[in-house]
């Protein structure tokens, strides 16, 4: 069980959803999170109903000077979540150039913007603690899902990365890979969606999971079968069953 009382942690994506349920969470395990996220009202909203001080930085992930200014403006901290993520449906016939690349420049690149800033503070210190959002859609390449699944892919492989660089130097890297929310994003989807779980399910998954010293969580871990088992199977059977 980590020790939260009094430590700053960056919750990046935290205006609703996901974020906002696990920013509760920390928050009252006496955590002094900083939200952030593109919506200075959302995230002043959520921040009103934290139990524990917190603040509110508002970040643009997709621009590299929004990036360097929140994170010179929040200083030092303990940990970084980062939560932040955009999704629309469509498949290659489809194809939509301009929110194909917004999934990959917030979902991914936004990812490694916010790392370049915080991993090497964490690394000089010797400390610090990284939480990243993968996606079971990560796993193996979907139908429908141009855009986001490949973006979570890439974080999911940046994370694994980092865990091998950072093991033993004192800088813990954590990733979670959840199904199906119940949030705007997945409120898109015109298909039956298994197993699906609530912000707050979701988020006492991810915070039990922020408690361990295990790398990886995937869940609902019925659900999550189905897509690490998906990575045994041949390209020809795995594609005749997932198409």
């Amino acid at each position: 069980m980590r020790d939260w009382k009094g430590k700053r942690y960056w919750l990046v994506g935290a205006s609703d959803g996901l974020g906002a349920a696990l920013a509760l969470k920390m928050s009252r395990a006496g955590a002094h999170v900083i939200l952030s996220a593109r919506s200075a009202d959302k995230l002043a909203a959520v921040a009103e109903n934290l139990p524990n001080e917190a603040s509110v930085q508002v970040v643009d992930v997709s621009d590299d000077a929004s990036v360097d200014q929140a994170a010179n403006a929040i200083g030092q901290i303990d940990g970084v979540v980062y939560l932040a993520g955009v999704y629309w449906p469509f498949a290659a016939q489809e194809w939509d150039a301009e929110k194909a690349t917004a999934m990959a420049d917030i979902n991914f690149t936004g990812l490694v913007r916010v790392m370049g800033r915080i991993v090497p503070q964490f690394v000089s210190r010797g400390a610090g603690h990284v939480v990243i959002t993968g996606s079971l859609s990560g796993f193996r390449g979907l139908p429908g899902s141009i855009g986001y699944t490949a973006s979570k892919a890439g974080t999911m492989s940046l994370a694994e990365c980092m865990y091998a660089d950072l093991r033993g130097s004192g800088v813990d890297v954590q990733v979670s890979n959840p199904g199906f929310i119940k949030t705007q994003l997945t409120d898109k989807n015109d298909f039956s969606m298994p197993f699906i779980m609530t912000p707050d399910e979701a988020a006492d998954h991810m915070f039990r999971h922020m408690n361990t010293k295990r790398f990886k969580n995937s869940f609902p871990t019925l659900f999550s079968w189905v897509f690490r088992g998906s990575q045994f199977l041949p390209d020809w059977l795995y594609f005749r069953i997932f198409s």
